[in-house]
């Protein structure tokens, strides 16, 4: 399979592809009161009875066997009696909540031809209904929705691939389950994957998760359709022809945070830095005032007494803040505790406000990232450094490091020469850590795509 872009003028609008924005007009918001609060309850009702039927049958397909044939596709009776009674029990559903027919374009390809079907844009759960006309092809889900009521017996009569994201042993064993089932050659069922690895509004599509691909499998792309068209994203397999109204970005979500990939490098789209001083500004601090907090963190990172992890209640004292909700909110832009690192709002914040140049910054931010001393960092610590001015986790510096790094020497110099004149790393000093006047807000930034062109991000879809 090969995927082929059209190109994308840079003067056209570039949508927001994790924020989605409605404006109804009285009479729709009427209309939707009047229907909603008729039909609302009549379907999800009839849903919900569907599923509760759906409930025991799916259970009675796999009962009585061993876990050595469980771990083997199910054949024979078992598939033929109940793998058409629960798919069309699956297509009730849907047609209860109100997706009375599907259209679908082209062929889909056999077992032999295509082991995997991909699916996108993925944009809500309900994107499950392509599994109706791919008859119930087997899925990849999270361990966890196994204890779910319907949901985890649905996923047992599927015979998903289960995969914990907490637990690496987890990802790896389901690789391998990936790995023996693609290339059994039609003995297990077609795979379905939505290679995006989360949601989006639809109206963009993110960077591939590389777990739906594997060397030497081919695939067969399902594209779901939606009626905001704005480019084509074409691709081809065994000669036809798909297309899908929608641009291709190097977009992607780490940590429930939406990024932009550059060299490797993890941009966040909403950057916590601009929120943060937005929230500062909102609670009545002013230049002056952000100010004198900033040096007051670079104080207490420098002494290093105390250390540069503060609660939230200390950071409200640094930052003198009278609600400390306000300090919750910041440790949530950073960090997934009830602590951060005051090193990653100084970093990150400080060159917005234009208190500190670029040269003085990193010299600051090489001197505290490196721990051992001798002016070099080590890649880990790159990528601390990184993160902090950033404002997100940067997992994957292999890139930068090699483009900073002279014989696994890595000095302040040599930083600072990639950062400024670097033709794909300079893209973090001119929108991350620039003052706002110059750089502009990120909503306003330009993305790149996968094949290179340039998107105006210069209004959010609304």
């Amino acid at each position: 399979m090969e995927r082929i872009d059209d190109g994308y003028s840079a003067t056209q609008e570039y949508p927001h592809p994790f924020i989605h924005k409605m404006k109804l007009t009285r009479a729709q918001r009427i209309r939707g009161f009047i229907l909603g609060s008729i039909l609302f309850p009549i379907r999800v009702t009839l849903a919900v009875l569907f599923f509760l039927i759906m409930w025991p049958i799916a259970r009675l397909r796999l009962a009585g066997l061993s876990e050595e044939e469980r771990s083997k596709p199910v054949e024979g009776w078992r598939r033929w009696f109940y793998h058409p009674i629960i798919w069309l029990m699956s297509r009730a559903v849907f047609f209860s909540l109100g997706f009375y027919w599907v259209k679908v374009k082209g062929r889909r390809a056999n077992l032999k031809e295509a082991p995997v079907l991909v699916v996108a844009p993925h944009s809500s759960f309900l994107d499950m209904l392509v599994l109706c006309p791919a008859q119930l092809a087997t899925v990849v889900s999270r361990s966890e929705n196994t204890s779910l009521p319907v949901i985890g017996a649905l996923l047992e009569f599927n015979q998903s691939v289960l995969v914990s994201r907490k637990d690496p042993e987890s990802r790896k064993k389901a690789v391998a389950q990936l790995n023996e089932r693609l290339t059994s050659d039609g003995y297990w069922p077609q795979m379905l994957m939505f290679p995006e690895g989360t949601t989006t509004n639809g109206s963009a599509l993110i960077k591939f998760k590389p777990g739906a691909f594997l060397a030497g499998v081919p695939v067969q792309p399902v594209l779901l359709h939606y009626p905001n068209k704005l480019d084509t994203v074409r691709w081809t397999y065994k000669g036809t022809d798909w297309a899908l109204g929608v641009p291709a970005t190097d977009h992607v979500m780490e940590g429930g945070v939406p990024v932009s990939k550059v060299g490797g490098l993890s941009l966040p789209l909403e950057s916590p830095a601009r929120e943060t001083l937005t929230l500062l500004h909102k609670n009545g601090l002013g230049a002056h005032e952000v100010q004198a907090a900033l040096d007051r963190m670079i104080d207490r990172c420098r002494s290093g007494a105390q250390g540069a992890k503060v609660s939230a209640e200390e950071l409200a004292s640094i930052l003198g803040l009278s609600h400390q909700q306000t300090a919750v909110h910041i440790c949530g832009l950073y960090s997934k505790d009830d602590s951060v690192d005051l090193r990653h709002i100084y970093f990150s914040v400080a060159p917005l406000t234009g208190c500190v140049d670029l040269k003085t910054l990193l010299h600051s931010a090489f001197t505290l990232f490196n721990r051992e001393g001798g002016g070099s960092l080590s890649e880990r610590e790159l990528s601390d450094l990184m993160e902090a001015l950033v404002g997100v986790p940067q997992h994957r510096i292999a890139d930068l490091y090699a483009a900073t790094s002279d014989q696994n020497r890595l000095t302040e110099e040599s930083l600072l020469r990639v950062l400024t004149a670097h033709p794909t790393f300079q893209k973090v000093t001119k929108e991350y850590l620039q003052p706002e006047e110059a750089a502009g807000t990120l909503s306003n930034r330009r993305s790149v795509n996968n094949n290179g062109s340039v998107y105006n991000n210069s209004k959010k879809s609304e």
